[in-house]
């Protein structure tokens, strides 16, 4: 299976999760090429969005590419964007519509997500950990 096949299947199982557990009405997009990898609504009755980030490295601050924070954010100002990241020390998830204040950097990363070693100047923002809402460290 391949990085992005276990990835896809990572964010399924997820929204299955949530689904099942939490009481979120979520449809994984992920094959859709889309900003956001699963859509719906939140236990509350909220219309959002979900991306999903999965990190074989801990790194203190959570990296977000502007560009895709760009994409998410100009979708309707009532759809609540969310940005859950997993690392091996914990999971993390930030309501971006709450989020005023990141730092921003230029920062050599892949050329996608699932890389094969050429690296690009790319914008990103730093997220803190603390600007999770929940945190679960394992």
């Amino acid at each position: 299976m391949s990085l992005i096949q276990k990835t896809n299947e990572l964010e399924k199982g997820l929204v299955k999760l949530l689904n099942n557990f939490d009481d979120w009405k979520l449809e994984w997009v992920g094959d859709l090429n889309l900003c956001y990898d699963a859509k719906g609504y939140t236990p509350k009755g909220y219309e959002c969005v979900v991306e999903f980030k999965f990190r074989n490295k801990y790194y203190k601050s959570k990296l977000l590419e502007k560009k895709k924070y760009d994409a998410l954010m100009n979708l309707p100002k009532d759809v609540v964007k969310i940005y859950f990241v997993s690392d091996p020390k914990g999971t993390y998830w930030f309501w971006l519509n709450k989020l005023d204040e990141m730092e921003l950097i230029q920062k050599k990363c892949p050329t996608t997500t699932h890389w094969g070693g050429e690296k690009i100047n790319k914008e990103v923002y730093l997220l803190s950990e603390d600007l999770a809402s929940v945190i679960d460290f394992n």
